[in-house]
């Protein structure tokens, strides 16, 4: 018995000692491949591959060890000898295609790939271990066919969609992508964000999107009555800023599922945040027309004087009578629907009118205090109406009862949107003032911000202080751009232009001289000078191209040609020409847009489908 134990124990050690010892060679063997030492490597595999457990361990690097030395005929003995030992492992028989095709047997691979995509075709797991070999082996055509061999061995032409779609990803095969993604999409509507989010990374070129737009007007033409392929539409036109194009298939979309006009209003407040105020127009003045008992009426109506309020005060100059027009519109608005929350913030809009074009600052102030001490209104349009008063508090001249409502408005929307308007407003009052160190530490804190146009105007302002009193210890300059600055936000527009030009002449070759020349060219257009404005702008363009406001200066100048002198060759001339000055700039998609819309794009494709709507 004692024997017996004894031999039980040396076999245990030694078979411990083998294992370790293998452990080892292994692992030696995988360093020399790794670093590129393969005639050492070669001998411990050799050695190793005559032990089927090590096979898991060292087979892909001893295979392609193999064929890299050339080694065609072992490699094949190699891999056949495993075949034969694990009939069943579909990457033996996949290495196997490779070999052949690595060793230059091109016509032997393919027909033998062939066989394997054929005999895989009715098995959904090994269909996929199939292509996936491929496609990590870097023969994507090969992992396609393999797709596409088993949709239609399972007659289902959606087949694999998502995985196909992948795979003309990685080929950089864009249009075969999208209609895979199309197909995928089709039969998976929950996911229809994660395909708008994806298409939205990959699709960056203009051609790109237009040929998505092409596809998709195809899809609805067989197939009309399909949701998805609208919602893509009315996405692929939002990415474009085709805005009436979203609003037909939306509009669409509205009368098919009788929801009343609410797909329609959401294009409409994007066409109105966009600045196209003509479209936001014509799709709020629709849905009044087409739901008048609808919910939706009375925000169509306060968003379509909202629309023309927009317009008229980026008509310039600002025509008076078309401001009394819009307070005329927003008590008629008022007195139709009486008080609730949205004639509220009517009136909210219409004090403003009355302060900052009007002139009326005393109505102004009794309306908004009006909206503060109604009982039953929503905390956020006491807030907004307690930021207006402060607001028109400035243009009275009265900053420490601004600074007491901004204040106020800190305090009860603590880190909320409100709450960093209030501060971003408590900033720039200080920065009227001259107490750059008390505006910096505000917008230090507001770069921080949840929303980036806060965190960005935080930014912007924080920079400009920075910039100009770094090499003025007194901050005489700044002081006197800032004071500019309040007078244009109190409406002192002559008195602005007069400092303006001071400065101009006092300064010469000051950092903030950029700055000046974009001051004055906004008044200049605002005064309907619109050759002085362009004149100013070319300035900021031709002898400060390297500053930040160069951009801005030329998106306005092709804005004026296009808004406002109605020039519609020079205005696609600049549009044009900002896409190569500047192709990093903000301004890049709506100048694409516009040159679009000037050239008549979209109008062809918009109207096939507009008559059958109406």
């Amino acid at each position: 018995m004692k024997n017996f134990f004894t031999s039980l124990f040396f076999i245990f050690i030694t078979t411990t000692f083998l294992i370790a010892q293998n452990k080892e060679d292994v692992q030696l063997a995988n360093e020399y491949y790794s670093q590129g030492e393969y005639e050492k490597a070669k001998k411990l595999y050799d050695d190793l591959a005559r032990n089927m457990d090590n096979i898991p361990l060292i087979h892909n690097n001893y295979f392609f060890l193999l064929m890299e030395l050339n080694e065609h005929n072992e490699a094949e003995k190699y891999i056949k000898r495993l075949i034969k030992r694990f009939p069943n492992n579909l990457y033996y028989h996949l290495d196997l295609g490779v070999l052949y095709k690595n060793s230059g047997q091109e016509g032997k691979a393919q027909k033998y790939f062939a066989e394997i995509i054929n005999e895989v075709k009715h098995d959904n797991y090994r269909t996929r271990i199939t292509a996936d070999y491929f496609v990590t082996k870097q023969l994507t055509p090969l992992a396609i066919q393999t797709f596409r061999n088993a949709r239609d061995a399972i007659n289902n032409p959606y087949a694999y969609s998502l995985e196909m779609a992948n795979i003309y990803r990685i080929m950089n095969e864009k249009d075969l992508m999208v209609r895979e993604y199309l197909n995928y999409v089709s039969q998976n509507p929950s996911n229809l964000n994660y395909v708008k989010n994806t298409l939205q990374s990959l699709l960056v070129k203009p051609e790109e999107l237009q040929s998505l737009e092409a596809l998709l007007y195809d899809k609805i033409q067989n197939e009309p009555n399909s949701e998805i392929y609208s919602e893509l539409l009315i996405w692929v036109n939002l990415q474009q800023k085709n805005f009436y194009g979203a609003f037909v298939q939306a509009r669409a979309i509205d009368k098919r599922l009788k929801t009343e006009g609410s797909r329609s209003i959401h294009i409409g407040l994007i066409a109105l945040e966009n600045n196209d105020y003509d479209n936001a127009i014509n799709i709020f003045s629709y849905i009044i027309k087409e739901y008048p008992s609808s919910y939706n009426y009375g925000l169509a109506k306060m968003y379509l004087i909202r629309s023309y309020e927009k317009r008229v005060k980026n008509t310039y100059p600002v025509d008076e009578r078309e401001i009394r027009n819009l307070v005329n519109d927003y008590n008629n608005f008022i007195n139709e629907l009486g008080i609730s929350r949205n004639t509220l913030e009517a009136l909210r809009n219409k004090a403003l009118l009355h302060a900052f074009y009007l002139d009326e600052k005393d109505s102004a102030i009794q309306i908004l205090k009006k909206i503060i001490d109604t009982p039953r209104a929503n905390p956020d349009i006491k807030a907004k109406s307690k930021l207006d008063l402060g607001d028109i508090y400035i243009l009275t001249e009265e900053p420490w009862e601004s600074t007491l409502l901004y204040s106020q408005v800190e305090k009860s929307h603590k880190e909320d949107l409100l709450g960093y308007e209030a501060k971003l407003r408590n900033a720039k009052l200080s920065y009227f003032k001259g107490d750059f160190q008390l505006a910096q530490e505000h917008l230090d804190i507001l770069k921080q911000a949840t929303t980036r146009e806060i965190a960005n105007d935080a930014m912007a302002l924080g920079l400009l202080i920075k910039d100009n009193i770094a090499f003025d210890s007194t901050e005489t300059a700044m002081k006197k751009y800032a004071a500019i600055e309040l007078l244009l936000f109190q409406n002192k527009i002559d008195k602005a232009l007069h400092e303006i030009q001071q400065m101009r002449a006092k300064y010469q070759g000051h950092s903030l001289s950029d700055e000046l020349l974009w001051l004055e060219a906004d008044i200049e257009k605002k005064l309907g000078h619109f050759e002085n404005a362009i004149a100013l702008l070319e300035k900021i363009v031709n002898e400060y191209d390297y500053d930040i406001l160069s951009d801005d200066a030329y998106f306005m100048i092709g804005s004026i040609y296009d808004r406002q002198l109605d020039n519609k060759e020079k205005a696609m001339e600049i549009y044009r020409e900002l896409l190569t000055k500047y192709p990093g700039s903000v301004y890049v998609a709506e100048a694409r847009k516009r040159f679009r819309q000037l050239r008549g794009d979209h109008n062809e494709l918009d109207q096939q489908f507009i008559n059958n709507e109406l």
